[in-house]
């Protein structure tokens, strides 16, 4: 096949997303100071989206539904999840559907999350929070903003 008919042919909607592997874009996530998300990547079309996480030890994610799949890749640190404890080099992947109760870093963790769809965050009483594409945008746009020089309006 020629090469230039086969680019020629090619989405100009299709793009590459390139996130710089500097120490900005993260987002505190918590009031303590012990979550923080660095959001990689999010589609509207398909609701998947793609982040980075960087817990302190002790910190602990409230009980959650995946209403997608999940893909976790651990980076650093530990994690506790359900009864198995994830290290530095482990892989989960979570169905959507699945259930869980908090998980909680044993360690300072960074961990790649790779997400098919929403989490729903809940307590015995009541949902507590609800994360998707959407307020992964949000946030991405929010540190953004915040890496903005304040005179960038001109």
């Amino acid at each position: 096949m020629d090469v230039k008919k086969f680019v020629a042919l090619s989405d100009p909607n299709v793009f590459d997303t390139h996130v710089p592997a500097s120490d900005g874009g993260w987002v505190q996530t918590d009031k303590g100071g012990n979550s923080f998300v660095k959001v990689l990547w999010t589609d509207s079309h398909t609701g998947e989206w793609a982040v980075l996480y960087r817990w302190k030890k002790g910190f602990v994610a409230p009980a959650h539904k995946h209403l997608g799949a999940i893909h976790v890749y651990i980076i650093s640190g530990r994690l506790k999840l359900r009864d198995v404890e994830l290290g530095a080099g482990d892989y989960i992947h979570e169905a959507n559907g699945m259930v869980h109760d908090a998980t909680e870093a044993l360690e300072d963790t960074v961990h790649l999350n790779i997400a098919d769809g929403p989490l729903l965050f809940f307590s015995e009483t009541e949902i507590l929070s609800y994360a998707g594409w959407e307020q992964m945008r949000r946030m991405a746009l929010k540190a953004r903003a915040a890496a903005l020089p304040a005179d960038s309006t001109r």
